[in-house]
């Protein structure tokens, strides 16, 4: 592997004569195309990338045949509107159990586009649509390049789509092996996930550097088999809007408002909300709000998808003066302050480990008290009593005791609003990122989180 360059006076500022650092950014989806935490973190990197004097970066996401009119006769690879550096993997007759495409032209078409551009950095910010075996195809045709790779679940080792959730009872799982597995699926044997899990590992193995988001995640890994040494935590950054300078729909008194922003899929949580709407309500407390931000729901299981329906349905069948919750909708990133503002509180209610929480951020940038599950990368963000409140993860009791605290404890919000230091940005983060590529280390300089520092 050729050496990178790092005589740099500070990270991402090469000294002058320097050569350029070329990066290759590979996404799941395009945030375009799907919304998603993983896909979103990748092109926020790679905008900070691009906006970094002596870097050259390219963003190369998939995208599958929900979108038929990206799929050109003979086209893999593809330009995306007319955006100079940002491409389409156009992913076709992926399979899930093994992570491959069976598309051969489509792999070394991707062959191809690594040998024209040649970067210096790989970083796959997934494999899934692309194929893990495209971690090795990179090592063969860049011997020479670092390839980075960013844990955003732990899909690697959890054929539950990487959630680390029981199949059978929904309880969270911390270990794998063939025969628990198995008992999650027992359609294929525990010689078919040993199988996978070698496979898996082969090419995880041409990795020369793994980040995580939460440093809970390191444990996983590790155990799975992963060297903990080639493991570091970078947490995610963005670039957030400001906050408008409008004051809040209830600048003083009791703040009873709650907010929910989020994809309308199984494991974010909120039919929890709804349960806990209907517990606060039978106890007689009845003056709050739950305002519902989200889309999504087309990718939720059919059971989901009929429960939220008639859920809203009962809700919007009730007196103006009667509904606790509403519904928003869906929202574009330029929409976040306006109905961040209507809120006082943000609830995250997640079903699994919930490994970062992107949300989070967002709601700390606007200056918003978290609610949230007792577990994984909410845990560790927030502080207990002070920046947020946590909850026993799936219990609706729990979660309607915590917004009864909530909107009936005078000065919580504001010793909790005090509590809250503004969340990572993007350039914190691609400046930790370049120190990864450069083989500094992502903890050389520390940025403020409301928890720790990157690479913690």
């Amino acid at each position: 592997m050729k050496a990178i360059a790092t005589d740099s006076p500070a990270a991402g500022e090469p000294g002058r004569g320097s050569p350029r650092l070329k990066v290759l950014v590979v996404s799941l989806y395009h945030p375009e195309l799907i919304r998603g935490g993983a896909q979103q973190v990748a092109y926020e990197l790679y905008q900070g990338l691009a906006a970094t004097d002596g870097v050259d970066a390219t963003l190369l996401a998939s995208a599958d045949q929900r979108w038929p009119s990206l799929f050109k006769s003979g086209a893999r690879i593809t330009g995306f509107d007319q955006r100079p550096g940002e491409y389409l993997f156009l992913s076709r007759e992926y399979d899930h159990w093994w992570h491959r495409s069976g598309n051969v032209e489509l792999v070394e078409r991707f062959c191809q586009f690594l040998a024209e551009t040649r970067p210096d950095v790989v970083h796959f910010h997934h494999f899934l649509t692309l194929g893990i075996d495209l971690l090795s195809a990179t090592r063969r045709v860049l011997p020479e390049a670092k390839i980075v790779f960013t844990f955003h679940e732990f899909l690697s080792i959890c054929n539950a789509n990487g959630q680390m959730v029981r199949t059978f009872d929904r309880s969270l799982c911390t270990t794998a092996s063939a025969v628990r597995c198995h008992q999650c699926f027992p359609n294929h044997s525990p010689e078919s996930f040993f199988m996978r899990e070698n496979w898996l590992k082969a090419h995880l193995g041409k990795v020369d550097r793994f980040t995580v988001p939460s440093a809970f995640m390191i444990d996983f890994y590790a155990r799975w088999g992963i060297p903990r040494e080639k493991i570091e935590h970078v947490t995610n950054g963005q670039q957030l809007p400001a906050p408008d300078a409008e004051p809040s729909v209830q600048p003083s008194g009791p703040r009873k408002r709650f907010g929910f922003f989020g994809q309308l899929v199984d494991n974010k949580g909120v039919q929890v909300i709804f349960q806990a709407v209907t517990h606060l309500r039978m106890s007689g407390v009845t003056d709050f709000v739950v305002e519902i931000n989200g889309d999504n729901l087309a990718y939720a299981t059919p059971e989901f998808r009929a429960a939220f329906e008639a859920f809203r349905a009962a809700e919007e069948a009730l007196p103006a003066a009667e509904r606790n919750i509403v519904f928003n909708g869906a929202y574009s990133h330029d929409e976040l302050p306006r109905r961040m503002r209507r809120v006082d509180w943000c609830i995250v209610p997640s079903l699994w480990w919930e490994i970062f929480g992107l949300v989070i951020s967002e709601a700390w940038n606007f200056g918003k008290p978290v609610i949230a599950s007792d577990v994984g990368g909410m845990a560790e963000r927030i502080g207990h009593d002070r920046d947020g409140l946590l909850f026993a993860v799936g219990d609706a009791r729990a979660l309607a005791e915590t917004m009864r605290r909530a909107v009936t404890e005078e000065g919580l919000w504001a010793k909790l609003e005090a509590g809250i230091r503004k969340p990572a940005t993007r350039e914190e983060m691609t400046n930790a990122m370049l120190r990864v590529y450069r083989g500094v280390g992502a903890a050389e300089e520390p940025a403020t989180q409301s928890t720790g520092t990157l690479g913690g």
